[in-house]
């Protein structure tokens, strides 16, 4: 282990919106676990994320396998980017979406609304 990775964790691997969408339509499916709060997941999601917001996550990690992918989405990348090093410190196999939903929607993906 470097001296970087006892100060700051393990990188996290990073993945962007073109690849999420090559991955979700795969079998098995990763999970996409949005950590925004649930108007903005209501406002678009990525169809089929499980919402968890990140001040859940803590206390919801129980409910996400550790034996399956788990891509982190949140509107910029910041909070997935906190969520998937949590999980990841926690034994979890997972990636952060860079650019979030933002960079999604920007890339002309579609999106669900609502629950």
């Amino acid at each position: 282990m470097s001296i970087f990775e006892q100060i700051f964790g393990s990188p996290i691997s990073q993945t962007n919106p073109e690849e999420v969408k090559k991955e979700i339509s795969k079998n098995p499916k990763p999970i996409i676990l949005d950590v925004r709060q649930p108007y903005e997941y209501q406002g678009g999601h990525i169809q089929g994320a499980k919402l968890i917001p990140l001040g859940e996550l803590s206390s919801k990690m129980n409910l996400l396998p550790k034996n399956q992918e788990i891509i982190c989405v949140c509107q910029s990348g910041s909070r997935s980017s906190s969520a998937a090093r949590h999980l990841l410190s926690a034994g979890y196999n997972v990636k952060n979406m860079q650019g979030g939903m933002d960079l999604w929607l920007r890339s002309g993906l579609p999106v669900s609304r609502g629950q």
